[in-house]
């Protein structure tokens, strides 16, 4: 009994592989062909055979085989390449394989997600950035010399609006050698004194910057030295005896008692520090105002725009005789160059620069000594806030003076003006615009 499907030929000539006699191939056999229309199957009537598929090839694959009129209604899976295993595009798919005219063909390139590239990138960067100025803040930090404890100053007036700091710079020779000295000018003198003091208020009505003579002729009251605990009576004397007496406490205390206002940051430096800092931001531009000589401090400019150096600098501040107003000529000097300093030092030149900002943060940071409670921002404030004075945003002065050659036990002082000088500590205090003169 035939085992074809009904009106398929049994003969030789109808197998696979035609005069060879061998038999057709598992595949086939495996998936036997359904005819549409064959009878009992409830569609249109039967129609006649197309031809078989020719024989196999050498390779065992199938050539496509076009159909006769009325192929196309048959599923018989031949002209899907799919009779041997493979599928479109694989070996053994005839020319439904890669390139075929049936097969997928190469592979499209998507493009590249360069959005998400650039997000990726500006991401790492600013975690990059982060991590580099969190680090740069825990460095400088460390080196913040928080020494003066302002606590202890006592019967300190009321606070009022803004920020006032006390700047000092002293004579401290404290880690210098003796050829340091020697190129400096510094001399080897015992004790402790300042040679600048500058209060500097930070309000919403513009900063201002007031130079106190050191010779200022003030009383200093009663103070419990905070080493000795000895009680130093009330005198009458010259400011920069309150500092030479118990440091920067009693300074402190000195100047809150005379002026009634409160000093809420202290800020000191050496003079090694001081030259180191200017060094370390490259030197600063100064115009200086005429030919200047002293032997003391070792001064010697000529007039005119010039960039000082460390040692050049610290004898500029330095210098008080040859100077027609004498002590008030150089705190006016002194004023003029630390706004200069603090405008290089915060300049982006110095900030965006890595091989600068370290040495100058380093060399100011070392030596500078500052109260408790005066943080990094604290002093980033201070510097922006000189800054801006020698911007314009702002005044520089002296402490109002009516005598600056007053006759003492102590020698010649410098007397305030105290009418004057209660009317600026006022307005500095509610932080009003400042109208009153040094003159």
């Amino acid at each position: 009994m035939s085992e074809w499907p009904q009106g398929w030929s049994g003969d030789g000539s109808g197998r696979y592989g035609r005069g060879s006699g061998s038999a057709e191939p598992e595949g086939a056999r495996a998936m036997p062909q359904v005819r549409r229309g064959a009878p009992g199957a409830g569609g249109p009537p039967p129609y006649d055979e197309p031809p078989l598929p020719p024989d196999l090839s050498p390779h065992g694959t199938v050539p496509r085989q076009q159909p006769s009129q009325g192929y196309d209604d048959y599923d018989d899976g031949y002209n899907t390449g799919q009779v041997y295993g493979r599928g479109n595009g694989g070996p053994g798919g005839g020319d439904h394989g890669p390139g075929g005219p049936g097969g997928r063909g190469p592979r499209p390139v998507r493009p590249k997600n360069w959005k998400r590239r650039i997000t990726i990138g500006l991401v790492t960067l600013i975690v990059l950035l982060l991590a580099v100025g969190i680090g740069t803040y825990i460095w400088a930090d460390s080196k913040l010399r928080n020494e003066v404890d302002l606590s202890k100053v006592e019967d300190r007036p009321g606070g009022g609006k803004g920020t006032n700091y006390l700047i000092v710079g002293s004579d401290s020779r404290e880690g210098m050698s003796d050829e340091d000295k020697k190129k400096l000018h510094t001399g080897s003198a015992e004790g402790r004194r300042t040679d600048s003091m500058i209060l500097l208020h930070v309000g919403e009505n513009g900063n201002t910057m007031i130079s106190l003579p050191r010779d200022s002729w003030v009383t200093i009251p009663a103070f419990t030295g905070s080493e000795s605990g000895n009680r130093i009576p009330q005198s009458q004397n010259k400011l920069n005896a309150s500092y030479s007496s118990e440091g920067p406490g009693l300074l402190v205390r000195t100047i809150e008692y005379n002026t009634g206002l409160k000093i809420d940051h202290y800020a000191e430096i050496g003079f090694d520090g001081f030259a180191n800092l200017v060094d370390g931001v490259g030197g600063v531009d100064i115009d200086v105002p005429q030919d200047m000589k002293d032997k003391k401090s070792g001064n010697d400019l000529k007039k005119g725009k010039q960039t000082l150096n460390g040692q050049q600098a610290l004898a500029f501040v330095r210098q008080r005789y040859g100077l027609a107003g004498g002590d008030l000529d150089r705190t006016k000097n002194q004023q003029k160059f630390l706004s200069a300093l603090a405008n290089k030092a915060a300049s982006p030149s110095t900030i965006m620069n890595p091989f600068k900002l370290y040495p100058t943060m380093g060399a100011g940071l070392d030596n500078l000594v500052v109260d408790k409670d005066m943080s990094l921002w604290d002093v980033k404030d201070m510097f922006f806030a000189m800054k801006s004075v020698s911007g314009g945003d702002g005044k520089q002065m002296n402490m109002p003076i009516s005598n600056p050659g007053l006759a003492t036990s102590k020698g010649s002082a410098v007397q305030w003006d105290m009418a004057k000088v209660k009317q600026l500590m006022s307005e500095l205090k509610n932080d009003d615009k400042v109208t009153v003169s040094s003159n």
